[in-house]
Protein backbone atom coordinates (compact mmCIF):
# COMPACT_ATOMS: atom_id res chain seq x y z
CA UNK A 1 0.00 0.00 0.00
CA UNK A 2 2.63 2.89 -1.44
CA UNK A 3 -0.26 4.47 -3.75
CA UNK A 4 0.06 8.43 -2.66
CA UNK A 5 -3.45 9.85 -2.10
CA UNK A 6 -3.79 11.33 -5.35
CA UNK A 7 -2.98 7.31 -7.17
CA UNK A 8 -5.37 6.14 -5.27
CA UNK A 9 -8.16 8.90 -5.55
CA UNK A 10 -6.88 8.62 -9.92
CA UNK A 11 -7.66 4.37 -9.63
CA UNK A 12 -10.74 4.52 -7.59
CA UNK A 13 -12.01 6.98 -10.14
CA UNK A 14 -11.25 4.94 -12.94
CA UNK A 15 -12.70 1.91 -11.37
CA UNK A 16 -9.19 0.03 -11.26
CA UNK A 17 -9.82 -0.37 -7.46
CA UNK A 18 -11.74 -0.15 -4.79
CA UNK A 19 -12.17 1.62 -1.21
CA UNK A 20 -12.78 -1.55 0.20
CA UNK A 21 -9.64 -3.16 -1.63
CA UNK A 22 -7.32 -0.51 -0.31
CA UNK A 23 -8.35 -0.17 2.97
CA UNK A 24 -8.31 -4.18 2.98
CA UNK A 25 -4.90 -4.13 1.56
CA UNK A 26 -3.45 -1.56 4.25
CA UNK A 27 -5.08 -3.30 7.53
CA UNK A 28 -2.92 -6.16 5.73
CA UNK A 29 0.26 -4.76 6.26
CA UNK A 30 -0.61 -3.24 9.56
CA UNK A 31 -0.98 -7.24 10.75
CA UNK A 32 1.76 -8.31 8.97
CA UNK A 33 4.37 -5.85 9.81
CA UNK A 34 3.23 -3.51 12.55
CA UNK A 35 4.60 -6.13 15.22
CA UNK A 36 7.87 -5.25 14.94
CA UNK A 37 7.61 -1.36 14.22
CA UNK A 38 3.89 -0.39 16.87
CA UNK A 39 3.13 2.47 14.70
CA UNK A 40 -0.36 1.66 15.33
CA UNK A 41 -1.56 2.13 18.79
CA UNK A 42 -5.54 2.04 18.57
CA UNK A 43 -6.63 0.15 15.46
CA UNK A 44 -10.52 0.64 14.02
CA UNK A 45 -10.31 -1.76 11.33
CA UNK A 46 -14.34 -2.42 12.07
CA UNK A 47 -15.28 0.89 11.44
CA UNK A 48 -12.93 1.34 8.62
CA UNK A 49 -14.05 -1.98 6.63
CA UNK A 50 -18.00 0.41 6.96
CA UNK A 51 -16.55 3.60 5.70
CA UNK A 52 -14.87 2.02 2.69
CA UNK A 53 -18.14 0.04 1.66
CA UNK A 54 -20.12 3.34 2.29
CA UNK A 55 -17.17 5.42 0.05
CA UNK A 56 -17.85 2.57 -2.87
CA UNK A 57 -21.43 3.26 -2.64
CA UNK A 58 -21.32 6.97 -2.73
CA UNK A 59 -18.87 6.97 -5.81
CA UNK A 60 -21.20 4.27 -7.67
CA UNK A 61 -23.74 6.79 -6.81
CA UNK A 62 -22.14 9.63 -8.69
CA UNK A 63 -20.76 11.56 -5.42
CA UNK A 64 -17.08 12.43 -4.87
CA UNK A 65 -14.60 14.09 -2.21
CA UNK A 66 -11.61 15.12 -2.16
CA UNK A 67 -9.92 12.43 0.33
CA UNK A 68 -13.35 9.66 -0.91
CA UNK A 69 -12.41 6.52 -0.10
CA UNK A 70 -8.49 7.02 0.86
CA UNK A 71 -7.12 5.14 3.71
CA UNK A 72 -5.85 7.29 6.58
CA UNK A 73 -4.41 7.55 9.99
CA UNK A 74 -4.37 9.98 12.85
CA UNK A 75 -2.29 10.64 15.88
CA UNK A 76 -3.40 9.15 18.91
CA UNK A 77 -4.06 12.43 20.42
CA UNK A 78 -7.04 14.02 18.07
CA UNK A 79 -10.43 13.02 19.82
CA UNK A 80 -11.97 10.59 17.55
CA UNK A 81 -15.68 9.60 18.81
CA UNK A 82 -15.10 5.44 20.44
CA UNK A 83 -11.97 5.52 20.83
CA UNK A 84 -9.60 6.77 23.22
CA UNK A 85 -7.62 9.73 23.96
CA UNK A 86 -4.86 9.35 26.21
CA UNK A 87 -1.45 11.47 25.20
CA UNK A 88 0.12 8.44 26.26
CA UNK A 89 -1.00 9.17 29.69
CA UNK A 90 -1.55 6.18 31.94
CA UNK A 91 -4.21 7.79 34.15
CA UNK A 92 -5.94 8.58 31.00
CA UNK A 93 -6.60 4.79 29.29
CA UNK A 94 -10.11 5.35 29.74
CA UNK A 95 -10.70 8.74 28.32
CA UNK A 96 -13.14 8.20 25.37
CA UNK A 97 -14.28 11.24 23.87
CA UNK A 98 -17.77 12.18 22.89
CA UNK A 99 -17.18 13.74 19.19
CA UNK A 100 -14.55 13.88 16.63
CA UNK A 101 -11.76 16.51 16.69
CA UNK A 102 -12.51 19.55 13.99
CA UNK A 103 -9.69 17.97 11.83
CA UNK A 104 -11.22 14.39 11.89
CA UNK A 105 -14.37 15.76 10.98
CA UNK A 106 -13.05 17.54 8.06
CA UNK A 107 -11.15 14.44 6.65
CA UNK A 108 -14.49 12.47 7.21
CA UNK A 109 -16.54 14.60 5.58
CA UNK A 110 -13.80 14.49 2.73
CA UNK A 111 -14.29 10.90 2.32
CA UNK A 112 -11.45 9.67 4.29
CA UNK A 113 -11.23 5.58 5.79
CA UNK A 114 -9.82 6.14 8.91
CA UNK A 115 -7.67 2.80 10.10
CA UNK A 116 -6.62 4.15 13.71
CA UNK A 117 -4.70 6.09 15.46
CA UNK A 118 -0.85 6.17 15.89
CA UNK A 119 1.60 6.12 19.03
CA UNK A 120 3.00 9.48 21.19
CA UNK A 121 5.40 10.30 23.83
CA UNK A 122 4.07 10.91 27.15
CA UNK A 123 1.96 14.16 26.87
CA UNK A 124 3.36 15.01 23.32
CA UNK A 125 6.75 16.11 25.37
CA UNK A 126 9.17 14.14 23.47
CA UNK A 127 11.54 13.69 20.20
CA UNK A 128 10.99 9.86 20.29
CA UNK A 129 7.52 7.96 20.71
CA UNK A 130 6.92 5.95 23.76
CA UNK A 131 4.67 5.23 26.61
CA UNK A 132 3.73 2.98 29.10
CA UNK A 133 0.45 2.60 27.57
CA UNK A 134 1.10 1.91 23.94
CA UNK A 135 5.11 0.84 24.07
CA UNK A 136 7.88 2.00 21.65
CA UNK A 137 7.89 2.83 17.87
CA UNK A 138 10.48 1.81 15.85
CA UNK A 139 11.88 2.93 13.36
CA UNK A 140 11.33 1.29 10.18
CA UNK A 141 14.76 1.55 8.71
CA UNK A 142 16.21 0.69 12.10
CA UNK A 143 14.13 -0.89 15.14
CA UNK A 144 17.32 0.08 17.73
CA UNK A 145 16.87 3.86 16.60
CA UNK A 146 13.50 6.56 17.45
CA UNK A 147 10.37 7.15 14.86
CA UNK A 148 10.73 10.37 16.26
CA UNK A 149 8.07 12.61 18.05
CA UNK A 150 5.72 13.51 18.61
CA UNK A 151 3.75 11.77 15.30
CA UNK A 152 6.53 9.52 15.57
CA UNK A 153 3.38 6.66 14.96
CA UNK A 154 2.37 8.69 12.04
CA UNK A 155 5.26 8.74 10.51
CA UNK A 156 6.34 5.22 11.10
CA UNK A 157 2.93 4.02 9.63
CA UNK A 158 3.92 5.93 6.36
CA UNK A 159 7.42 4.70 5.82
CA UNK A 160 5.83 1.30 6.00
CA UNK A 161 2.65 1.86 4.14
CA UNK A 162 -0.49 2.20 6.67
CA UNK A 163 -2.38 4.20 4.43
CA UNK A 164 -1.55 6.94 2.59
CA UNK A 165 -2.33 10.42 4.93
CA UNK A 166 -1.51 10.88 8.51
CA UNK A 167 -3.03 13.49 10.57
CA UNK A 168 -0.28 14.95 12.48
CA UNK A 169 0.75 17.68 15.23
CA UNK A 170 3.76 20.43 15.86
CA UNK A 171 4.99 22.10 18.51
CA UNK A 172 8.63 21.29 18.45
CA UNK A 173 9.22 19.77 14.96
CA UNK A 174 6.48 17.07 15.84
CA UNK A 175 5.71 16.55 12.36
CA UNK A 176 8.82 17.77 10.75
CA UNK A 177 11.19 15.53 13.14
CA UNK A 178 9.53 11.79 12.53
CA UNK A 179 9.39 12.77 8.82
CA UNK A 180 13.04 13.52 8.73
CA UNK A 181 13.81 10.16 11.03
CA UNK A 182 11.22 8.14 8.67
CA UNK A 183 12.28 9.52 5.18
CA UNK A 184 8.47 10.98 4.49
CA UNK A 185 6.66 13.91 3.95
CA UNK A 186 5.37 16.38 6.21
CA UNK A 187 3.99 19.86 6.48
CA UNK A 188 3.74 22.69 9.59
CA UNK A 189 1.34 25.46 8.30
CA UNK A 190 1.27 28.47 9.52
CA UNK A 191 0.39 29.21 12.87
CA UNK A 192 -3.32 29.71 13.27
CA UNK A 193 -4.19 27.94 9.46
CA UNK A 194 -5.87 24.88 10.62
CA UNK A 195 -8.37 24.65 13.55
CA UNK A 196 -6.94 22.64 16.62
CA UNK A 197 -10.12 21.87 18.54
CA UNK A 198 -10.15 18.49 19.79
CA UNK A 199 -6.22 17.97 19.70
CA UNK A 200 -6.40 18.88 23.40
CA UNK A 201 -4.97 16.76 26.49
CA UNK A 202 -7.15 14.21 28.02
CA UNK A 203 -9.67 16.27 30.44
CA UNK A 204 -9.32 19.31 29.40
CA UNK A 205 -12.08 21.54 27.62
CA UNK A 206 -12.73 21.11 24.27
CA UNK A 207 -12.77 24.08 23.02
CA UNK A 208 -11.56 26.62 20.24
CA UNK A 209 -8.16 27.92 21.44
CA UNK A 210 -5.71 30.11 20.38
CA UNK A 211 -2.39 28.12 19.49
CA UNK A 212 0.81 29.81 20.83
CA UNK A 213 3.25 27.74 19.20
CA UNK A 214 1.30 24.45 18.39
CA UNK A 215 -0.42 23.69 14.91
CA UNK A 216 -2.02 20.60 13.45
CA UNK A 217 -1.00 20.06 10.08
CA UNK A 218 -0.52 16.90 7.29
CA UNK A 219 1.87 13.99 6.64
CA UNK A 220 2.30 11.88 2.98
CA UNK A 221 4.29 9.95 1.29
CA UNK A 222 4.69 12.69 -1.55
CA UNK A 223 4.69 16.79 -1.60
CA UNK A 224 1.38 16.63 -3.65
CA UNK A 225 -0.22 15.20 -1.00
CA UNK A 226 0.78 17.34 1.70
CA UNK A 227 -1.16 20.06 -0.57
CA UNK A 228 -4.24 18.26 -0.67
CA UNK A 229 -4.71 17.23 2.86
CA UNK A 230 -3.57 20.99 3.99
CA UNK A 231 -7.05 22.39 1.60
CA UNK A 232 -9.17 19.99 3.83
CA UNK A 233 -7.54 20.86 6.80
CA UNK A 234 -7.23 24.67 6.09
CA UNK A 235 -9.37 27.02 7.89
CA UNK A 236 -10.91 28.57 11.19
CA UNK A 237 -12.89 27.13 14.04
CA UNK A 238 -16.51 27.22 13.00
CA UNK A 239 -17.41 27.80 16.32
CA UNK A 240 -15.60 31.16 16.18
CA UNK A 241 -16.19 31.91 12.94
CA UNK A 242 -19.16 30.35 11.21
CA UNK A 243 -19.71 27.49 9.23
CA UNK A 244 -18.08 28.96 6.04
CA UNK A 245 -14.38 27.89 7.95
CA UNK A 246 -12.33 27.60 4.00
CA UNK A 247 -9.82 29.98 3.33
CA UNK A 248 -7.86 30.38 0.04
CA UNK A 249 -4.93 30.56 0.36
CA UNK A 250 -2.07 32.33 -2.22
CA UNK A 251 -0.34 29.98 -4.97
CA UNK A 252 2.83 29.70 -4.85
CA UNK A 253 5.34 32.36 -5.45
CA UNK A 254 6.52 30.83 -8.48
CA UNK A 255 5.44 27.74 -10.52
CA UNK A 256 9.16 27.06 -12.28
CA UNK A 257 12.32 25.91 -10.18
CA UNK A 258 13.90 28.53 -11.98
CA UNK A 259 12.54 31.17 -10.24
CA UNK A 260 12.77 30.05 -7.07
CA UNK A 261 15.37 32.31 -4.61
CA UNK A 262 16.63 29.78 -1.88
CA UNK A 263 18.87 30.75 0.97
CA UNK A 264 20.51 27.53 1.90
CA UNK A 265 21.55 27.56 5.76
CA UNK A 266 23.88 24.61 7.15
CA UNK A 267 25.26 26.18 10.40
CA UNK A 268 23.72 26.84 13.32
CA UNK A 269 25.83 29.30 16.28
CA UNK A 270 24.66 26.94 19.15
CA UNK A 271 24.84 23.84 17.99
CA UNK A 272 27.12 21.28 15.14
CA UNK A 273 25.51 20.14 11.86
CA UNK A 274 26.67 16.76 11.68
CA UNK A 275 27.77 15.35 8.27
CA UNK A 276 25.27 13.16 7.58
CA UNK A 277 22.04 16.13 7.04
CA UNK A 278 24.73 18.40 5.46
CA UNK A 279 24.87 16.21 3.11
CA UNK A 280 21.38 15.94 2.10
CA UNK A 281 21.34 19.62 2.36
CA UNK A 282 24.19 19.82 -0.12
CA UNK A 283 21.93 17.73 -1.81
CA UNK A 284 18.99 19.43 -1.98
CA UNK A 285 21.33 22.89 -2.37
CA UNK A 286 23.00 20.88 -5.75
CA UNK A 287 19.77 20.70 -7.22
CA UNK A 288 18.34 24.05 -6.84
CA UNK A 289 21.60 24.93 -8.97
CA UNK A 290 21.62 22.34 -11.39
CA UNK A 291 17.77 23.23 -11.81
CA UNK A 292 18.57 27.16 -12.06
CA UNK A 293 17.33 28.30 -9.13
CA UNK A 294 19.16 31.11 -6.99
CA UNK A 295 20.60 30.27 -4.08
CA UNK A 296 22.48 32.19 -1.45
CA UNK A 297 24.47 31.00 1.60
CA UNK A 298 23.57 33.91 3.31
CA UNK A 299 21.95 37.38 4.50
CA UNK A 300 22.20 40.04 6.14
CA UNK A 301 18.48 39.94 6.77
CA UNK A 302 18.25 36.76 8.62
CA UNK A 303 17.54 37.13 12.10
CA UNK A 304 19.59 36.41 14.53
CA UNK A 305 19.39 32.44 15.32
CA UNK A 306 21.35 32.27 18.63
CA UNK A 307 18.89 34.66 19.77
CA UNK A 308 15.88 33.13 18.23
CA UNK A 309 16.96 30.05 19.92
CA UNK A 310 16.12 31.32 23.04
CA UNK A 311 13.17 32.76 22.63
CA UNK A 312 11.67 29.57 21.17
CA UNK A 313 13.01 27.84 24.08
CA UNK A 314 11.31 30.04 26.54
CA UNK A 315 8.36 29.52 25.23
CA UNK A 316 8.70 26.19 24.90
CA UNK A 317 9.29 25.65 27.93
CA UNK A 318 7.30 28.11 29.65
CA UNK A 319 4.26 27.28 28.02
CA UNK A 320 4.91 23.04 28.91
CA UNK A 321 4.90 23.45 32.33
CA UNK A 322 1.88 25.85 32.32
CA UNK A 323 0.38 22.48 30.67
CA UNK A 324 1.61 19.70 32.37
CA UNK A 325 2.40 21.31 35.88
CA UNK A 326 5.28 20.47 38.09
CA UNK A 327 4.54 19.58 41.68
CA UNK A 328 8.34 20.88 42.65
CA UNK A 329 8.21 24.56 42.14
CA UNK A 330 10.62 25.23 44.64
CA UNK A 331 13.03 23.02 43.36
CA UNK A 332 12.99 24.37 39.92
CA UNK A 333 13.55 28.11 40.92
CA UNK A 334 16.37 26.97 43.48
CA UNK A 335 17.60 24.89 39.81
CA UNK A 336 17.65 27.86 37.63
CA UNK A 337 19.02 30.23 40.54
CA UNK A 338 22.31 28.03 40.09
CA UNK A 339 22.73 30.09 36.16
CA UNK A 340 24.95 33.47 36.24
CA UNK A 341 22.53 36.13 35.17
CA UNK A 342 24.96 36.90 31.92
CA UNK A 343 24.33 32.56 31.12
CA UNK A 344 22.90 32.75 27.91
CA UNK A 345 23.18 28.90 27.30
CA UNK A 346 19.71 26.78 26.28
CA UNK A 347 19.95 24.60 29.10
CA UNK A 348 19.76 27.95 31.40
CA UNK A 349 17.31 29.57 29.29
CA UNK A 350 15.23 26.33 29.67
CA UNK A 351 15.16 25.93 33.73
CA UNK A 352 14.49 29.76 34.25
CA UNK A 353 11.44 29.18 31.48
CA UNK A 354 10.36 26.15 34.02
CA UNK A 355 9.38 29.33 36.44
CA UNK A 356 9.65 32.49 34.32
CA UNK A 357 6.53 35.34 35.27
CA UNK A 358 4.28 36.48 32.79
CA UNK A 359 5.99 39.88 32.31
CA UNK A 360 9.03 37.37 31.01
CA UNK A 361 6.50 35.70 28.98
CA UNK A 362 5.47 39.10 27.69
CA UNK A 363 9.17 40.38 26.87
CA UNK A 364 9.70 37.12 25.15
CA UNK A 365 6.73 37.80 22.79
CA UNK A 366 7.74 41.44 22.31
CA UNK A 367 11.14 39.61 21.03
CA UNK A 368 8.89 37.28 18.76
CA UNK A 369 7.09 39.83 17.19
CA UNK A 370 10.61 41.85 15.96
CA UNK A 371 11.51 38.47 14.54
CA UNK A 372 8.36 38.14 12.58
CA UNK A 373 9.28 41.89 11.03
CA UNK A 374 12.73 40.59 10.78
CA UNK A 375 11.39 37.36 8.55
CA UNK A 376 9.11 39.53 6.36
CA UNK A 377 11.61 41.82 5.40
CA UNK A 378 13.96 38.17 4.66
CA UNK A 379 10.73 36.99 2.61
CA UNK A 380 11.12 40.20 0.58
CA UNK A 381 14.26 38.93 -0.82
CA UNK A 382 14.02 35.07 -0.95
CA UNK A 383 11.06 32.63 -1.45
CA UNK A 384 12.32 29.99 0.63
CA UNK A 385 14.90 29.26 3.86
CA UNK A 386 16.65 25.34 3.23
CA UNK A 387 17.67 24.50 6.40
CA UNK A 388 17.94 20.96 8.73
CA UNK A 389 15.10 19.58 11.12
CA UNK A 390 17.85 18.06 13.71
CA UNK A 391 21.24 17.78 13.40
CA UNK A 392 21.18 14.51 12.75
CA UNK A 393 19.20 10.94 11.72
CA UNK A 394 17.39 9.25 13.70
CA UNK A 395 19.16 8.14 17.04
CA UNK A 396 19.14 5.24 19.10
CA UNK A 397 16.14 4.72 21.65
CA UNK A 398 16.95 6.56 24.93
CA UNK A 399 14.44 6.24 27.69
CA UNK A 400 16.08 7.83 30.48
CA UNK A 401 13.31 8.91 32.44
CA UNK A 402 14.84 12.37 32.85
CA UNK A 403 14.85 13.71 29.78
CA UNK A 404 16.79 17.00 30.60
CA UNK A 405 19.86 14.91 31.66
CA UNK A 406 19.99 13.41 28.64
CA UNK A 407 22.71 13.81 25.75
CA UNK A 408 23.10 14.05 21.93
CA UNK A 409 25.83 12.57 20.05
CA UNK A 410 26.23 14.82 16.91
CA UNK A 411 29.57 13.43 15.01
CA UNK A 412 31.77 12.93 18.57
CA UNK A 413 30.44 15.91 19.89
CA UNK A 414 27.68 15.98 23.25
CA UNK A 415 25.31 18.62 23.67
CA UNK A 416 22.01 18.56 26.01
CA UNK A 417 19.31 16.18 24.55
CA UNK A 418 16.95 19.20 23.88
CA UNK A 419 19.10 21.85 22.28
CA UNK A 420 18.65 19.73 18.80
CA UNK A 421 15.49 22.04 19.07
CA UNK A 422 16.60 25.25 17.79
CA UNK A 423 16.21 24.34 14.30
CA UNK A 424 12.72 22.74 14.99
CA UNK A 425 11.91 26.28 16.37
CA UNK A 426 13.49 28.37 13.63
CA UNK A 427 9.84 28.17 12.03
CA UNK A 428 7.49 27.58 15.16
CA UNK A 429 8.89 30.38 16.78
CA UNK A 430 7.37 32.65 14.68
CA UNK A 431 4.72 30.83 13.31
CA UNK A 432 5.92 30.24 9.86
CA UNK A 433 5.37 27.59 7.30
CA UNK A 434 7.74 24.29 7.24
CA UNK A 435 7.76 21.52 4.80
CA UNK A 436 9.86 18.44 5.66
CA UNK A 437 11.15 16.70 2.19
CA UNK A 438 13.27 13.35 2.49
CA UNK A 439 17.16 14.08 0.42
CA UNK A 440 17.48 10.14 0.29
CA UNK A 441 20.12 7.82 2.85
CA UNK A 442 22.91 8.38 4.78
CA UNK A 443 26.36 6.43 4.70
CA UNK A 444 24.54 4.31 7.74
CA UNK A 445 21.13 3.68 5.65
CA UNK A 446 18.90 5.94 7.17
CA UNK A 447 16.62 8.50 6.20
CA UNK A 448 17.83 12.39 6.38
CA UNK A 449 15.20 15.18 5.22
CA UNK A 450 15.41 19.18 5.46
CA UNK A 451 12.60 21.38 5.85
CA UNK A 452 12.02 24.24 3.85
CA UNK A 453 10.37 27.57 6.01
CA UNK A 454 8.00 29.81 3.56
CA UNK A 455 6.67 32.99 4.29
CA UNK A 456 4.02 33.59 6.74
CA UNK A 457 0.47 32.42 5.24
CA UNK A 458 2.37 30.82 1.44
CA UNK A 459 2.01 27.38 2.43
CA UNK A 460 2.06 26.93 -1.45
CA UNK A 461 5.31 28.51 -1.76
CA UNK A 462 7.24 25.78 0.13
CA UNK A 463 4.56 22.83 -0.91
CA UNK A 464 5.20 23.74 -5.15
CA UNK A 465 8.97 23.76 -4.11
CA UNK A 466 8.49 20.49 -2.15
CA UNK A 467 7.11 19.15 -5.47
CA UNK A 468 9.66 20.49 -7.55
CA UNK A 469 12.56 18.62 -5.55
CA UNK A 470 10.60 15.86 -5.20
CA UNK A 471 11.25 14.92 -8.57
CA UNK A 472 14.34 15.73 -9.25
CA UNK A 473 15.76 13.58 -5.54
CA UNK A 474 13.07 10.79 -6.03
CA UNK A 475 10.93 11.43 -2.72
CA UNK A 476 9.93 9.02 -0.69
CA UNK A 477 11.28 5.02 -0.76
CA UNK A 478 10.23 1.83 1.04
CA UNK A 479 12.24 1.04 4.23
CA UNK A 480 15.05 -1.76 2.99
Amino acid sequence: MFRSAAECLAAMRTGEVSSVELTAEAIARVEAHDGEINAMCVPDFGRAHRAAHQADQARRDGRDGPLLGVPVTVKECFDIAGLPTTWGIPAHRDHYPDADAVQVERIKAAGAVVLGKTNVPLGLQDLQSFNDLYGTTRNPWDHDRTAGGSSGGSAAALACGFGALSLGSDLAGSLRTPAHFCGIYAHKPTLGLAATRGMVAPGEPVLPVEQDLAVVGPMARTAGDLALLLEVMAGPDPLTHGKAHRVRLPPPRHRRLEDFRVLVLDEHPLITTGVAVRTGLERVAAALVDGGARVERGSALLPDLAEAARIYTELLFSGSVARFPLDADDDLRARAAEFGARDRSLEATRWRAMVCSHRDWMLAQRSRELHRHGWRRLFAEFDVVACPITPTPAFGHDHDPNPLGRRLDVDGVDYPYFDQLVWAGLATMPGLPATAIPTGLCDEGLPVGIQLIGPAFEDHTPLRLAALLEQLLGGVRPPA
